[in-house]
């Protein structure tokens, strides 16, 4: 096996092709794009310069058409297919990762005017909807078949996150928060 550093990306693109077979960097960024990136953004330039490398360190092998475009398509390796395998059985003990601008936002409300305050939980809350109604249609075109059944278990965990964040964005934008006042500074002289 290869004794270069594999990354996440480096993991998206072996699944990726482990999981759909024969694939040029075009089809693992379109592949992407409509599965994983709904909860894993990156990006997608990574997706044309990664394969490249995995193919010389062996974990991809590497056909150029001879006619056309002349694409390169990329297929895993029986080293490639062992290094995914034993990034799958490792234990993931990393935090969660959340890099929301609405949240980083809704910490520094508090310096914030109400009205500003207002129009970020109006603007998180409709964002929200909008990702839950997206997920939502995907359920409804792939939830039931069972070809995709380890696959859609990120929609469903996706699908109750944004349930989750819909109705707190909502409940943030009907109450009213109490302001607080600026610190003071406190006399030390008694």
């Amino acid at each position: 096996m290869s004794s270069i550093r594999l990354g996440h990306t480096s993991y998206v693109v072996l699944g990726s092709i482990s999981l759909r077979g024969a694939s040029t960097s075009y089809d693992l960024k379109r592949f992407v794009e409509a599965t994983l990136g709904h909860f894993w953004s990156f990006p997608h330039s990574q997706l044309y310069a990664e394969p490249d490398r995995l193919a010389h360190a062996g974990l991809l092998s590497e056909h150029r058409e001879q006619n056309g475009r002349r694409r390169r398509i990329y297929t895993i390796t029986a080293a490639g297919r062992e290094a995914l395998e034993a990034w799958l059985g490792e234990p993931t003990p990393d935090n969660a990762e959340i890099r929301d601008p609405g949240l980083l936002k809704l910490f520094f409300s508090e310096l914030a005017t109400e009205d500003d305050f207002r129009s970020l939980a109006r603007e998180q809350a409709a964002i929200h909807r909008s990702l839950l109604s997206r997920y939502e249609s995907l359920w409804q075109r792939y939830g039931e078949r069972r070809e995709y059944a380890h696959r859609n278990l990120p929609l469903r965990w996706g699908l109750r996150m944004e349930r989750a964040l819909v109705d707190f964005w909502q409940e943030l934008g009907d109450e009213r928060l109490p302001t607080a006042a600026p610190p003071t500074r406190k006399s030390t002289r008694r």
